[in-house]
């Protein structure tokens, strides 16, 4: 697994990837001093995980988190534990408090490969709009046509499915979700949020460029100014 580094103090990056060249499962492939750089090396790259810390110069490890693609894994290493609540409410794959236990980054490792061993096993054949898929929460079933799904959402380790007017959550994760949809149907919003733009009743301008999704059952979803991008590209002339 392609993974970056991304910390302000070399010492501290320097440290990680010590701890981390025990672990052959994890390949190195970029060191970052702040967010911006960080942005640069991950469009270059597309690791798979990203050591984030938190606290450094200019955006934060937790604003670059809400900015890049939802399809890289982040693990805050940060100093300070009053974060983690935020950090998890942007969906982190962990959150390690330094000095890193090495213990702690193995079991970090474990899932992170558990994960990419699972998702490989998973039936990820594409789905049509018209296709019609199983969901099951707990003792409740039901056969889903794929078109009246409005929402998917991302709630630690479940999805939340959003249609007619139930909402049931399953044991998947949104990424791997995401690898089986129609992209022109249904559009990554952000970390925690997957739309189907059929139901998209408007679209507003939103804080630093980002846009606002108006849903025709009245939930609102905030997009940031690079899925916005991405948005404007899919449904452009």
């Amino acid at each position: 697994m392609k993974a970056i580094i991304i910390d302000d103090e070399r010492l501290a990056r320097q440290e990680l990837r010590n701890l981390l060249s025990a672990h052959k499962e994890i390949e190195i492939v970029a060191e970052c001093a702040d967010a911006m750089s960080a942005l640069k090396s991950i469009q270059d790259h597309k690791p798979d995980i990203i050591f984030c810390d938190i606290q450094m110069p200019g955006k934060t490890g937790l604003e670059l988190a809400e900015e890049i693609s939802a399809m890289v894994d982040v693990v805050f290493v940060t100093a300070y534990d009053e974060h983690a609540i935020k950090a998890f409410e942007l969906n982190a794959f962990d959150y390690l408090v330094k000095p890193v236990n090495p213990d702690r980054l193995t079991e970090t490792v474990r899932k992170l490969v558990d994960k990419e061993i699972g998702g490989k096993g998973e039936n990820n054949a594409p789905l049509g709009n018209d296709d019609t898929v199983f969901v099951k929460d707990g003792d409740k079933c039901w056969l889903v046509k794929m078109n009246t799904i409005r929402l998917f959402e991302s709630e630690g380790n479940y999805v939340r499915v959003y249609f007619e007017n139930f909402r049931p959550l399953i044991l998947r994760s949104l990424n791997s979700l995401e690898l089986r949809l129609n992209e022109k149907q249904f559009f990554r919003a952000s970390r925690r949020h997957i739309v189907n733009l059929d139901y998209v009743a408007g679209i507003e301008p939103w804080f630093n460029g980002g846009l606002n999704l108006k849903m025709k059952d009245g939930r609102e979803v905030e997009i940031s100014r690079r899925q916005a991008v991405k948005l404007k590209d899919i449904m452009s002339l």
